[in-house]
């Protein structure tokens, strides 16, 4: 069994930061002499929050079995909560991010092979480091060798043969093969955050359940085409 997996991250209001740690975030954009170039810098560095796991948290994880297509997405909530897209072959489950990280976890101890896009320099360190900092160790390393496809397949690097050509993005590789691409539904990573702020987190759900989807599809273009040994 093989399992695609995607997360989808928002940072913390950077007012919650200690005064160290916003001047770190900061210090580069704070030099800056021009005015309105140094404010586009500081709106950056504080959106760039989620992407680090010590300035963020998982909000969602979904997961795919190759084997029979079906999809579990976990998502925050305080209480549990299940939900269910049946044409879609999604099941939806509200958990806290540490029964999140838990469940990826046994998941992957299960998985022959774990798939995804710009896991290797994304996905997978930010689970381990988040991981680490609520106390819970990873059941496997998902980290090996970069050329190996043998426990981890990183589309990213696959379609880029390891940074040979230019990498484009999720959405870009799906227009370009043809795959229904999750950017088309009017969300894109980038809103996450301030659909987190709006409380609106299983729209979150939703929306990374689409981004596995579309992985999937770029995965079966990869094996059938590009995976020559």
């Amino acid at each position: 069994m093989d399992i695609v997996f995607d997360i989808e991250t928002a940072g913390v209001d950077f007012e919650m930061l200690s005064e160290s740690q916003r001047e770190f975030i900061l210090r580069y954009a704070e030099k800056e002499k021009d005015e309105e170039i140094r404010n586009e810098k500081i709106a950056d560095a504080k959106r760039y929050l989620s992407l680090y796991p010590f300035t963020a948290s998982v909000v969602a994880i979904g997961l795919l079995r190759t084997d029979t297509a079906s999809s579990l997405v976990l998502y925050e909530s305080a209480g549990r909560e299940e939900w269910e897209n049946k044409e879609k072959s999604i099941k939806y489950m509200g958990v806290t991010e540490t029964e999140m990280l838990n469940l990826f976890w046994d998941y992957a101890a299960k998985a022959e092979r774990v798939i995804t896009f710009n896991g290797r320099q994304f996905d997978v360190p930010f689970l381990i480091l988040r991981s680490a900092m609520k106390g819970i160790k990873p059941t496997r390393k998902l980290l090996g060798g970069k050329y190996s496809t043998k426990t981890h397949i990183d589309l990213l690097e696959e379609f880029t043969f390891h940074g040979l050509v230019r990498k484009f993005n999720l959405d870009f590789y799906c227009r370009a093969f043809g795959i229904d691409s999750p950017k088309g539904h009017g969300i894109t990573g980038m809103d996450v955050r301030e659909l987190y702020k709006a409380g609106r987190v299983k729209d979150i759900a939703i929306y990374c359940g689409d981004d596995v989807r579309a992985t999937f599809e770029l995965f079966k273009i990869w094996d059938n085409y590009l995976n020559i040994n």
